[in-house]
């Protein structure tokens, strides 16, 4: 059971042409190549978002360690 020969394979070749047929075989795979493209682009358009967003973002004031903050300040820099 563990080895398949080649009619083995023929035969089954054969009953997934008769279910499927041609068309179908071929439309199925024109889907997957479509899928696939489409899944390799939004990976692109994923890489280019963090580039722009780290672009924008404010660099980050560094205080030395143990400095307390108070958020009245912080507004008063701001404006």
């Amino acid at each position: 059971m563990g080895h398949l020969s080649i009619w083995h394979w023929l035969v089954v070749l054969v009953i997934v042409l008769l279910l499927f047929g041609r068309g179908k075989i071929s439309e199925v795979m024109g889907d997957v190549a479509k899928g696939v493209k489409s899944f390799k682009r939004g990976l692109a358009e994923d890489d280019d978002a963090p580039a722009t967003a780290s672009a924008s973002a404010k660099p980050v004031e560094q205080l030395p360690h143990g400095t307390v903050v108070d958020a009245a300040d912080e507004r008063r820099k701001a404006t």
